[in-house]
């Protein structure tokens, strides 16, 4: 049982709303999509919005929106004023007009949703098996490149959501000791990258990935007048025995671990120590459940763990920073820096084990 004590009738409404909750979730994305937030946010001004109005507007039948704003009306999204108009309520406009939560909004819909129905046999196989559902890959990175564009478009944009706001923020610790070198391990799209060379004119960047995203990351890279100083090197690390060059002064993996095992994060770190000499930093950069300020972004984190179980690759999730901690130490490494990053990041800045 709870330690808070709770109706019985509010709980069973709470069982209602989970048991159903997928019907409000699809009502949330049409009313967005076909436009009926923003028609009724726009006669916020003007005594809320007529239903009538609204249907003739967006060229909808009022059977249609009625059962949307129905839906709507009893999850406290929208509320009628004394006059019988819609407006929207704080709920609604967020879901409307919030950047993170649309971003979520997005990724649900056009990523997660479908493959969720197979999360049961994710669960007991250990596999994405969700991913069919967007194309034939064993993980979901080697089909980044090949995604639907809509898909893509949500995937990156929740990706990019919780990583870009940090960038500056990281390169002032990254970049306070002057490093030559820097290898970008899960280098994405290259933005991290792209930003080293834009804030240091010295540095050179070599970009660690799969080769489907090293093509993209290369090209942004070249777009942006950096082919130069920003090279690529080819890896997966789920094949035996990974090794990544020699040579760098800082190695930089940012919301990277989380895409793998910890069976398999001790293999990564132990790759990077093995290139490391002592004076080399290895700077990782997580979003971590036991470190949020805010009980929605653990939950936000919860949630995109079963994203990895269902859709990802079947083994990873959000890790605790315990558990980071000790794969750490158990590669060969010594967190000498902890730092709090953003609202959601946590820095650790770590050198070889003496």
């Amino acid at each position: 049982m709870t330690k808070t004590a709770v109706k019985a009738l509010d709980a069973l409404n709470e069982a209602h709303k989970i048991a159903l909750a997928p019907f409000l979730f699809q009502s949330v994305v049409c009313l967005r999509n076909l436009g009926v937030f923003d028609e009724i946010f726009k006669h916020r001004k003007k005594g809320g919005a007529k239903m009538a109005e609204i249907a003739e507007t967006l060229s909808l039948s009022e059977y249609g929106l009625g059962v949307l704003l129905e839906m709507a009306e009893s999850s406290d999204i929208v509320e009628k004023n004394e006059l019988g108009h819609f407006e929207l309520t704080k709920t609604g406009y967020f879901l409307a007009y919030h950047p993170t939560v649309n971003v979520n909004v997005n990724f649900t819909q056009d990523v997660c949703y479908k493959g969720l129905f197979h999360l049961e046999d994710a669960i007991k196989n250990g596999q994405p098996e969700g991913l069919k559902e967007l194309g034939s890959w064993p993980t979901i990175y080697e089909g980044l490149s090949k995604l639907p564009s809509d898909v893509q478009k949500s995937w990156f944009e929740f990706d990019h959501h919780y990583s870009d706001d940090i960038f500056r923020l990281a390169l002032q610790q990254v970049l306070k000791n002057k490093p030559r070198k820097i290898f970008d391990i899960g280098a994405n799209t290259g933005k991290f990258s792209i930003a080293c060379c834009e804030e240091d004119e010295q540095v050179e960047v070599t970009m660690i990935d799969l080769p489907g995203q090293l093509e993209m990351a290369l090209k942004n890279a070249q777009e942006k007048g950096f082919e130069e100083r920003i090279t690529g090197y080819e890896i997966d690390w789920l094949k035996d025995n990974p090794k990544i060059p020699t040579g760098a002064d800082t190695i930089w993996l940012c919301q990277f671990l989380d895409c793998f095992s910890k069976e398999e994060i001790l293999k990564i770190l132990s790759t990077c120590v093995a290139s490391m000499d002592d004076h080399t930093q290895l700077v990782i950069v997580e979003t971590y459940t036991d470190r949020q300020r805010f009980d929605s972004s653990k939950y936000v984190l919860e949630a995109t763990s079963l994203y990895f179980t269902v859709m990802a690759n079947g083994n990873s999730k959000m890790y605790k920073s315990t558990d980071i901690l000790e794969l750490a130490e158990q590669a060969g490494l010594e967190i000498y820096k902890d730092l709090p990053l953003g609202e959601y990041h946590t820095m650790y800045i770590c050198k070889k084990s003496s």
